[in-house]
């Protein structure tokens, strides 16, 4: 029953006819063309479509006349994202998130925030968990008309948000991946190195029995701190024991499992090397909760220097990831990759930091254990 007298179905007829507007708002978006598509009529990549929808100067000119007929031939038009290069105006960088360690991303926040204040730069932070709703957060920004994209790790080799980026023509940097495409703007250290480097230090106070928690799996990082371990204890002459090396996934909890792991070996280890600081404070709670002096019977060594090295006691001996400095970096890349792109230039596309080994109280010589013979 209505009560301004108007017949039932006046109310009704609206909200009948609003889904079959969306049903065909969608049906059309479908049969408009993609980037892939113009690709696939020129022959070249997408990311080739979007250097040259980007007016970016490394085209061959043959090449960029190839995908110019493309375009007019399927009647392509770029998305808001890829419109809004050409325009003025203040930049708008988005900033995805997925990071299990707060500590890192704390430190790469403020670094992107300040840069970004200085170049005079909006930041849009979106988080978005992996595996759950990153691809609809990474199209609600593209949608939006976004310039540019940081993403930090683990997104920052989550290939389907690369692919959907790339397809897409948004400019985007991804951070902290030890083996980024040729192609791709990327900031990173060298981890295979930073983890060598650490490995040498420990064997270098003594110790010959070292225990090793690994990240994500996922993620290149994890790989390469674990082969330059690996290459630090073969460079050596001491063998790699399966005994010593645990699983973890880069956060406190799974370090809690793995040092448990590690300790309950018949011949534990006299040294962790974990590859991150919440795996290496997560070692060190555990090593206390069993009756462990860190480093006296027990060195721990991290990864990344994050603030949670410093908060704990004994402060942790571990590798500095300039992470501030790598998202100031990653603002300064993206928007130097913008403006030029407009321009016509050209930026250089990968930059390697700088990592340092900070040595502080978690770490000592192997305690020398009492002989069972007379002297």
């Amino acid at each position: 029953m209505t009560t301004n007298g108007d017949p039932p179905g006046l109310d009704a007829a609206p909200q009948l006819l609003e889904p079959i507007a969306v049903s065909q708002k969608r049906r059309r978006q479908k049969l408009l063309p993609t980037i892939s598509d113009v690709a696939r009529r020129a022959g070249v990549s997408p990311m080739t479509v979007s250097r040259v929808i980007n007016g970016e100067g490394n085209v061959r000119e043959s090449t960029r006349e190839v995908v110019k007929t493309a375009i007019a031939a399927l009647n392509y038009a770029p998305n808001p994202a890829a419109r809004s290069l050409a325009g003025a105006g203040q930049l708008r960088i988005g900033l995805l998130y997925s990071n299990p360690s707060a500590g890192f991303l704390s430190e790469f926040l403020l670094g992107s925030l300040d840069q970004a204040a200085r170049n005079d730069v909006q930041i849009v932070v979106e988080k978005c968990e992996l595996g759950e709703h990153e691809l609809a957060v990474s199209q609600h920004l593209i949608d939006s008309g976004i310039d540019g994209i940081i993403l930090p790790p683990p997104l920052c080799e989550a290939a389907a948000v690369l692919e959907l980026l790339a397809e897409a023509g948004v400019p985007t940097v991804s951070v902290a991946a030890s083996r980024p495409e040729a192609d791709m703007l990327a900031i990173r250290i060298d981890d295979r190195e930073a983890a060598l480097t650490m490995t040498r230090h420990i064997m270098a106070l003594g110790h010959r029995r070292i225990g090793f928690i690994r990240g994500d799996p996922n993620l290149s990082a994890s790989a390469q701190r674990f082969d330059g371990f690996a290459a630090a204890l073969e460079e050596a002459g001491i063998a790699l024991d399966p005994t010593l090396i645990a699983d973890g996934l880069f956060t406190y909890r799974s370090g809690l499992d793995a040092a448990e792991r590690l300790l309950d070996v018949a011949d534990p280890p006299s040294a962790i090397f974990s590859a991150n600081d919440d795996m290496a404070a997560a070692t060190v709670a555990v090593a206390h909760r069993r009756g462990l002096d860190v480093p006296g019977d027990l060195t721990v060594c991290g990864f990344d220097d994050t603030t949670l090295a410093t908060a704990i006691w004994p402060e942790l001996t571990t590798i500095h990831q300039p992470i501030a400095d790598m998202s100031r970096t990653a603002v300064d890349l993206i928007v130097s990759a913008i403006r030029q792109g407009r321009a016509g230039g050209e930026v250089e596309r990968h930059h390697l930091l700088d990592y340092t080994l900070i040595r502080r109280q978690s770490d000592a010589a192997p305690r020398r254990r009492p002989g069972t013979g007379s002297a």
